[in-house]
């Protein structure tokens, strides 16, 4: 199978294409093509002719979009689609990576993947826009939803908060927003399996369990053997430009039919520790 992903150089490509084997893999980054740029797009589509494209490719700056709203819409929404439209001329299956912005976080259950959209900030927008217009381009993609990302290789809550406790003996962290932590190496593990098991539809991708930013920094400290203290606070006493909701877990009923299970964000964190010590 030979298999191309946009974004390659980001945070869930480089674990991509570290744990894509036995398949003819191509990451790219920004620098080797922009979805921005449909003809570009096209060529290089051309160029590997790929069975199975993942488009990984993204501007992730959730706070950074609400600023640059031309340039988190361009990238994506119409790069995902300028990618959309050239893997169907190509006959390419495609993989969509998205998040659980698109949701309002009004829900106090784990929010299924038929669940209605209502996205709060620019970068959910950005995001459930595109998840739209893809399946109106390609009604077979597979839309892959996945939350809180985190992994070694780039800006992530666990390396942002392990820096500042090694300097501070105190840290206050939101208590009232709750989701699904998820580890770069399983994230994209998950997509290996779900591209080799021909997937399509919209499909939920967190690991198991869920927890608040606070109890996700105390679990961080617990693992590393770090006495920092945590203090819970409000999201309105940490205001951020934009708003996050305060409860975004994903049910793991869609990733379940198709015979995949993740291990709990817990055991995903001790492994990032260990992957990021070496």
């Amino acid at each position: 199978m030979k298999v191309l992903i946009f974004g390659g150089t980001g945070l869930l490509g480089k674990a991509l294409v570290r744990e894509w084997t036995g398949d003819d893999v191509v990451g790219l980054g920004s620098g080797d093509v922009d979805i921005r740029n449909a003809v570009a797009v096209r060529e290089t589509i051309s160029r590997y002719q790929p069975d199975w494209i993942v488009n990984a490719a993204a501007y992730t700056d959730v706070d950074g979009c609400e600023s640059n709203r031309e340039s988190a819409f361009s990238v994506n929404r119409d790069g995902a689609v300028n990618v959309a439209e050239a893997a169907a001329s190509a006959g390419a299956k495609l993989l969509f990576v998205s998040s659980d912005y698109v949701f309002d976080g009004k829900k106090t259950s784990p929010y299924e993947v038929n669940d209605a959209l209502n996205p709060q900030s620019v970068y959910g927008h950005t995001k459930a826009q595109a998840e739209v217009k893809l399946l109106n381009v390609l009604p077979h993609c597979c839309i892959a939803r996945a939350s809180w990302v985190f992994g070694v290789g780039g800006r992530c809550f666990p390396d942002t908060i392990l820096r500042l406790g090694a300097s501070r003996s105190a840290l206050d962290v939101v208590n009232d927003q709750r989701g699904c932590p998820t580890y770069t190496v399983d994230l994209a593990q998950a997509i290996i399996q779900l591209c080799r098991k021909n997937a399509s539809g919209i499909v939920h991708v967190t690991n198991s369990g869920d927890c608040t930013w606070f109890e996700f920094a105390k679990e961080i400290f617990k693992q590393a053997g770090m006495g920092t203290e945590v203090n819970p606070v409000t999201s309105h006493q940490m205001a951020r430009p934009a708003p996050r909701p305060a409860y975004s877990v994903l049910s793991a009923t869609s990733l379940r039919r198709l015979g995949i299970k993740m291990p709990s964000w817990q055991d995903a964190f001790r492994r990032y520790l260990e992957q990021r010590r070496n």
